[in-house]
């Protein structure tokens, strides 16, 4: 069975990962299944506000996936009210769900309704995706 914390949110350190108190303690989450825009990627401020909007502040509980390569547990968190914050972020139009990792329906129909509507980072005509990115960048400082 799959490790659960519950925690406060203290942190939110970009539109993926976030940081909760756990009895005393902090821990640094990588949210499971999405990949929302980088910091000075376009998109990636407002991922970013959203992921606080919806989170900080509030007692939330991560249910542990894996470990990240950077020792982040990666997690599916929930909202009060039993609200999954991975699907909702992906909803709103600031993640791609990161088929990579993951092959959750919530997270492919979140994303398929988000890119309809054009919410988000749906908005631009070209949106790139994170890793993208982050692969551009990395070839760039070479």
């Amino acid at each position: 069975m799959a490790q659960t914390y519950t925690g406060k949110v203290t942190a939110v350190k970009d539109g993926d990962t976030i940081e909760m108190l756990v009895n005393g303690k902090k821990l640094r989450i990588r949210l499971f299944g999405i990949d929302s825009p980088e910091r000075g990627q376009p998109f990636g401020t407002k991922a970013k506000e959203f992921t606080a909007a919806q989170c900080f502040g509030k007692v939330v509980k991560a249910v542990r996936q894996s470990r990240d390569q950077y020792g982040r547990i990666v997690a599916e968190v929930y909202l009060p009210g039993d609200v999954s914050l991975n699907a909702a972020i992906v909803k709103a139009g600031f993640a791609w769900h990161y088929k990579k990792f993951s092959k959750s329906p919530l997270l492919a129909a979140a994303e398929t309704t988000a890119r309809k509507e054009r919410l988000g980072l749906w908005k631009d005509k070209h949106p790139v995706a994170p890793w993208q990115w982050r692969k551009r960048k990395t070839i760039k400082a070479s």
